[in-house]
């Protein structure tokens, strides 16, 4: 279970919050708590997620190592990289849900009166799941400063947000406990559902972007940064070998970057032989660069402008 990685990242990541979940809904219900219990569900969701990750992984490497052959590559031949979004855009859809859920409960638990807690087993159970959270959010992130996985970031958002969760519920229950046996003991029965409901406010827009950033993938919306970098390669080549125009087309779908270039030759040129050709397709595909695993790249070129629009 190797933490250089993506797939050794996510399995560790997958154990641990499995593990903090079981401990959450354990503390919850023996606290009384419904905001540790919801913690400890959001880990549970969050770590289905990770684990579907994990075999979507699996999966793109397979479907992109040399020489893939089999079952999968005949019925996906044209990759696995449209797996990734979909997953991630499940991922924020669910998250989002379970705070949508977790905040009515919480408005509802309010408007009863509240509840009684055990702050002692709610504060143990909140330092366990901080340490936990904020170690692995630091050690994914600077594993993926190599690694570049949007799957890992992702994750570290997710313990980043697990973190502040945590730390905002063990500040509330540190001051509930200090409060209790005081004249402010009144609002001890408040403070599960008022930090509960405080922390979905906060957490709701954070899979905002994912879920945006997924359905942008999904439905191929052109990258500037992709395009801009597609286009100038390909200006530099017209300007080379004298083509009249290109047409260029991208997108990107998780981690695979789709590209089609048509180079319109001038009529009459000089013809030159197929091995040329290639020549200068390779000299394309290395002028953009990327890992050519996660890039589908067609290089065409003809006279006629109609075979490129």
């Amino acid at each position: 279970m190797s933490m250089n990685t993506e797939q050794g990242i996510l399995r560790f990541s997958v154990g641990l919050t499995l593990v903090l979940a079981g401990i959450g809904v354990v503390f919850g219900l023996f606290s009384h708590s419904f905001a540790i219990v919801f913690d400890g569900v959001y880990m549970l969701v969050d770590a289905s997620m990770s684990a579907l990750a994990l075999v979507v992984t699996r999966l793109i490497a397979r479907s992109t190592a040399p020489g893939a052959a089999g079952k999968l590559q005949d019925r996906f031949n044209m990759g696995l990289w449209h797996l990734e979004p979909m997953v991630l855009g499940l991922n924020g859809f669910l998250l989002i849900g379970a705070a949508f859920y977790a905040l009515i409960n919480a408005i509802g638990s309010l408007l009863d009166g509240g509840r009684t807690l055990e702050f002692g087993y709610a504060i143990i159970y909140a330092v366990v799941a901080l340490a936990g959270c904020i170690t692995m959010a630091v050690v994914e992130a600077r594993a993926n400063r190599s690694i570049r996985s949007e799957f890992v970031a992702l994750d570290v958002k997710s313990w980043i947000m697990s973190a502040g969760i945590t730390a905002a519920l063990l500040i509330a229950f540190v001051v509930g406990f200090l409060i209790e046996g005081t004249r402010h003991e009144w609002i001890t029965p408040y403070i599960d559902p008022a930090v509960l409901a405080v922390v979905c406010v906060v957490i709701i827009p954070i899979p905002a972007g994912t879920i945006r950033q997924a359905l942008a993938e999904t439905l191929l919306v052109t990258p500037p940064r992709l395009r801009d970098q597609v286009r100038a390669v390909a200006d530099e080549i017209v300007r080379k070998y004298g083509f009249r125009r290109h047409y260029a087309y991208v997108a990107k779908v998780g981690r695979g970057k789709l590209i089609e270039l048509y180079f319109v030759a001038p009529t009459g040129q000089k013809a030159r032989r197929l091995e040329e050709w290639d020549a200068i397709r390779d000299e394309v595909g290395e002028m953009i660069a990327g890992d050519e695993r996660d890039r589908w790249l067609t290089i065409a070129f003809t006279t006629d402008d109609a075979w490129a629009r």
